[in-house]
């Protein structure tokens, strides 16, 4: 009888202790995506301020149908989610993306967004 019970006690100690590591696992899975979700939020909206400048005339402080001059404002560049930097050439704006959440060994989430005059698309990188 008493070691039908220490059986049971170990059983249920093992079917716990997996069922705290899938737990665990399934959080870690979900703080990466909401962390890779904000991360392509805030390349979106910063897309969105450079297809702004490429068509505001100049007088009005914009690109005149282009992209040079433009630069990702400051309060922009860095946040809680990650860091934003802009490669820019007269028709395209490539805004890298990268969090402050490590997918997997030492590799952070990045997300490429590439913004022309008519469109905006998004890669992700990790």
């Amino acid at each position: 009888m008493g070691q039908q019970q220490l059986l049971l006690i170990v059983l249920g100690v093992i079917i716990v202790g997996i069922a705290v590591l899938v737990g665990i696992l399934l959080f870690q899975h979900n703080a990466v995506e909401e962390k890779r979700d904000l991360v392509i939020n805030e390349s979106l909206h910063i897309a969105q301020l450079a297809q702004q400048y490429y068509l505001k005339p100049s007088s009005l402080a914009g690109g005149n149908n282009t992209f040079t001059g433009w630069d990702i404002p400051i309060q922009f560049t860095t946040g809680a989610n990650g860091s934003y930097t802009a490669s820019v050439t007269p028709t395209l704006v490539e805004i890298t993306g990268t969090g402050n959440e490590i997918v997997s060994g030492s590799d952070l989430i990045q997300v490429k967004t590439f913004v022309t005059r008519d469109s905006i698309n998004t890669v992700i990188i990790h």
